[in-house]
């Protein structure tokens, strides 16, 4: 089948794997003018990983990703305040586990297709008509073309479930938080293979020494979800101008940052993932959160399982998309509830908050205790064979 893929992230790269590895013939279709890499910084492993393994790229993720060593929450004055030995969860869920740049998982994915499949670069759908014979679309620039299946990999704003199931604000669960993210050049100090984290109520940055001289910088404060004029690094030097510890000297970098990506932190929560032709995955499905951990892991996963479920179905799409959705909506809705649970972590909104977190960051170097959080972080699913 003709399949057009909306998205061309690590859902849309990893979908378009598993259609043209199985005998389709995907098309990516994508905003941006170029592929994107970087991104903020993701934790990979579970069952994403194991997908990752079947896909054949486990080498080019290593060698993207990095192994950190250490989770380091400081003071105002750059006092240790916890320091965690990452190593606690690897013994908790294997060996399985690299921390890499979103977009570079995408690419190492997208490397391993960029040949066989057509990807459309700075353009977008802009109607989807369906019937019993196929899907014709209309793009914002290129002329009109039909397909027989549409899959939405196009996130958490995504443009195919806005014009087949409706607004965000439909499926959108505001967490309380925005988030921004970037990469910068030559900032001081550095500290290799550790992820460095200072807090006050209900606001977090961090920040992660990159290959290159370069640093990449998380932040996450609490916020009303609403359309303010300010323009992000506005609203950042707002939240964090006074905050203490490096925030002057990171905030100072923004003035020549082109690239920044600032969002909420949301959910998706949707009863169907799919209508007639049309099937979504990754965070137009179920996103889990950014804070969540494991989003992209999750992605790739539900690309393996709609490819292999056509493949099962022997192309009856109605079928796929029904067991599709069967095998994973009860294991993202577990997932998103454990992310909404986390959000403390990040942004806790009180000083006892960042204590106890402080807290259970120490106390985390000690094996009994790091046990009890396996069942947040481990996968219980069973991963499908599709000899595929």
């Amino acid at each position: 089948m003709k399949v057009a893929i909306s998205g061309a992230g690590v859902a849309g790269a990893a979908v378009a794997h598993w259609l043209y590895r199985t005998g389709h013939t995907p098309t990516l279709i994508e905003r941006a003018p170029k592929f994107r890499t970087g991104g903020y910084m993701i934790d990979f492993w579970g069952v994403g990983y194991q997908v990752a393994k079947r896909m054949g790229i486990e080498d080019r993720i290593r060698t993207a990703g990095y192994q950190i060593e250490r989770l380091r929450s400081v003071g105002s004055n750059g006092e240790v305040k916890a320091d965690m030995d990452v190593n606690v969860l690897r013994r908790i869920i294997g060996d399985d586990f690299t921390s890499l740049p979103r977009g570079d998982l995408a690419a190492a994915i997208y490397a391993s297709i960029e040949d066989n499949v057509e990807t459309i670069f700075g353009d977008g759908i802009a109607t989807i008509d369906q019937d019993s014979d196929g899907v014709h679309l209309t793009f914002e620039q290129s002329p009109p073309r039909d397909f027989d299946l549409v899959v939405g990999a196009d996130g958490l704003h995504s443009n195919v479930r806005r014009l087949i199931f409706g607004p965000d604000r439909n499926f959108e669960h505001y967490l309380g938080c925005k988030v921004a993210a970037c990469v910068v050049d030559g900032y001081r100090p550095r500290d290799d293979l550790s992820y460095v984290l200072y807090n006050t109520p209900g606001r977090q940055v961090g920040r992660f020494a990159l290959r290159g001289d370069r640093t990449m910088f998380l932040f996450i404060f609490r916020a009303e979800h609403d359309d303010t004029d300010e323009s992000p690094k506005a609203q950042l030097r707002n939240e964090f101008g006074d905050a203490g510890w490096e925030c002057r000297d990171i905030l100072a970098t923004l003035d020549d940052i082109d690239d920044l990506y600032f969002d909420v932190v949301s959910q998706i929560r949707m009863d169907g993932w799919s209508r007639g032709r049309i099937a979504l995955i990754g965070d137009a499905a179920g996103c889990i959160s950014l804070l969540g951990g494991e989003g992209t892991g999750l992605a790739i996963t539900e690309a393996y399982v709609l490819a292999g479920e056509l493949q099962r179905a022997d192309g009856d799409h109605r079928r796929a998309f029904d067991a599709y959705q069967a095998l994973l909506h009860p294991f993202i809705e577990s997932k998103q509830a454990g992310a909404a649970r986390f959000i403390g972590f990040f942004a806790a909104r009180t000083r006892f908050g960042l204590w106890f977190r402080n807290l259970a960051l120490r106390t985390m170097n000690f094996g009994p205790l790091a046990t009890l959080i396996a069942g947040n972080v481990r996968d219980d699913i069973e991963l499908p064979d599709y000899g595929i």
